[in-house]
C-alpha cells in the first residue's frame, strides 16, 4: 500500500494516515491479520515524527482497526464490529459531508452516485 500525506494540508498527519489505512482496509489493499510497518520503519518512510505513527497507531487500536501485539507489532483487526457509538459518529460525518455538498452545489441524486460509485471500490468481507 503506498500511503501519501499532503505536508500542507490543514487535516493533521496523524489523521490522514489513519484514514488512508482505513481505506487500505476498506478496499482490501491491507487484508486481515496483515502487519503493518513497525512505527519506526513507518514514520522513516514517511518522512514524520515516531510520534505521529505511534498516535496513529493508538488511534487505530481504539477505534478496532489494528491489534497491537509488543512481540509481534501492529496487525490489521481479524473482525470489525459495528457499536452504538460508532453509527452516531457516522451520521454526524455523513452529515457534514453532506452539508458541505449541498453548500458546493451537488444534488442528492448525484450525491448518491457518488457514494454509490465509492462504495463499490470497497472489498472490506467479515
Amino acid at each position: 500500500m503506498i500511503i501519501s500525506l499532503q505536508l500542507d494540508s490543514e487535516t493533521p498527519l496523524f489523521e490522514q494516515l489513519r484514514n488512508q489505512i482505513v481505506i487500505g482496509i476498506a478496499t482490501g489493499e491491507l487484508a486481515e491479520q496483515e502487519k503493518l510497518p513497525s512505527v519506526r520503519q513507518l514514520a522513516e518512510d514517511l518522512g514524520i515524527n515516531t510520534m505521529t505513527v505511534n498516535k496513529t497507531y493508538a488511534l487505530l487500536k481504539q477505534q478496532g482497526y489494528i491489534v497491537i501485539d509488543r512481540r509481534h507489532g501492529a496487525k490489521v483487526s481479524p473482525t470489525a464490529h459495528e457499536s452504538p457509538n460508532h453509527s452516531a459518529e457516522l451520521e454526524e460525518q455523513l452529515q457534514l459531508i453532506i452539508a458541505q455538498a449541498t453548500i458546493r452545489g451537488m444534488d442528492q441524486s448525484r450525491f448518491q452516485t457518488l457514494c454509490s460509485q465509492i462504495f463499490s471500490r470497497m472489498t472490506y468481507q467479515h
